[in-house]
């Protein structure tokens, strides 16, 4: 569930840089990103 999370924050992220910068809240979108990605791998869940 992190992952597709992260997957899709990414993704906006993404979106936002290239299209409608907004400044912090963009990288705020990629902290968060980041954080769930570590979140995924640290408690070792599988991807379903």
């Amino acid at each position: 569930m992190f992952l597709e999370i992260a997957v899709i924050l990414i993704v906006l992220w993404l979106l936002g840089v290239l299209f409608y910068p907004l400044g912090g809240l963009i990288h705020i979108l990629l902290v968060v990103a980041l954080i769930s990605i570590i979140w995924h791998f640290v408690t070792g869940k599988k991807i379903s």
